[in-house]
């Protein structure tokens, strides 16, 4: 019998998922534009980026570490979601240290917000306020909280609000945090339109966490005004929508590079703000979200775009737009 799967399955370069099946019935997907690509790359030359995001605490985190080398996944970056106030000194350097021993970026959330604060707008219909900092008292938690993350040795936080953004930014250029210190902004409040990013790059943003309902379209009018990495749940979590995307994943890097590919979990319990009341969901969810991204990179050998990813260690952003810390 003649082997005829043997043409799909081991093409010259980098395809499109079922490329060669579906041109041999007629069905071939229109060419790339190459005016769609992405022209931008992280400093090192790479276009995208691995991250694993709610691990909530070193146990979650040993998991992590554990399982990536197990099933040889790549991690550029850890988050947590809870908040660097959930986490005690001890917790917080004991992550710090072990991220630091492997190359990769720790990122804690700041403090207050609005959907655990006592503001009743964020519990209505529309959302009102959501996880903004409500107030002097939340906006000065959060520099609180920065502040003692950087002295224990984290170098990555993660904000929800516009005027936190701002803040951190112009306490980083005055040099009350470290230089090197990377603000992301959250997917809670991820902007959906190129101006929007914009702002939130020049509002000092590294990275900026967009929806994961984006489409293609959308990546491409973004990266024709703003080179700021954008981070992007592959696999989103049902809050975010639940959206699994991982049949798109070179076509998203083609688009959005420099990209954080997130590998989130859908199905899943909220586990935020985490305690040892929720430590199985917290464990089980971490060693799972290691492993779907086993499987999206395994999609990427596949089609033979799995090339381009930033060196292991690489953190930094590179140059980006800013507004003047004096305006």
């Amino acid at each position: 019998m003649t082997d005829t799967s043997a043409p799909f399955l081991t093409p010259a370069g980098p395809r499109r998922p079922g490329e060669r099946a579906l041109t041999a019935l007629g069905l071939a997907a229109p060419a790339d534009n190459p005016a769609d690509s992405s022209p931008h790359v992280f400093p090192d030359g790479g276009s995208w980026r691995t991250e694993i995001p709610s691990v909530e605490g070193p146990e979650a985190l040993a998991i992590v570490l554990k399982e990536s080398l197990r099933l040889d996944v790549p991690v550029h970056r850890v988050s947590q979601g809870s908040g660097v106030w959930m986490l005690s000194d001890a917790e917080i350097t004991e992550m710090a240290e072990a991220c630091a021993d492997r190359g990769i970026e720790l990122c804690l959330f700041t403090g207050p917000r609005g959907t655990w604060d006592i503001g009743a707008s964020s519990r209505t219909a529309s959302g009102g306020a959501g996880l903004r900092a409500r107030g002097h008292d939340a906006l000065a938690g959060c520099v609180e909280d920065t502040l003692r993350a950087a002295e224990l040795g984290v170098q990555c936080l993660l904000v929800a609000d516009e005027g936190v953004l701002w803040t951190l930014h112009r306490l980083r250029e005055r040099g009350l945090l470290p230089s090197d210190t990377t603000l992301k902004v959250s997917a809670l409040i991820g902007p959906v339109n190129p101006a929007s990013v914009s702002v939130y790059e020049r509002l000092g943003a590294d990275s900026v966490n967009v929806p994961s309902d984006l489409t293609a379209a959308h990546f491409t009018e973004i990266r024709r005004v703003s080179g700021v990495p954008l981070d992007l749940y592959i696999e989103a979590p049902d809050d975010l929508g639940g959206y699994v995307r991982m049949y798109e994943a070179a076509e998203l890097i083609r688009r959005a590079a420099p990209l954080y590919l997130k590998f989130g979990l859908s199905k899943a319990p909220g586990i935020y703000p985490y305690g040892a009341h929720l430590r199985d969901a917290a464990l089980d969810t971490a060693r799972e979200r290691v492993r779907r991204g086993r499987l999206v990179l395994d999609l990427l050998a596949r089609h033979g775009a799995d090339g381009g990813m930033s060196p292991l260690g690489s953190r930094l952003p590179g140059p980006l737009n800013r507004f003047s810390p004096k305006d």
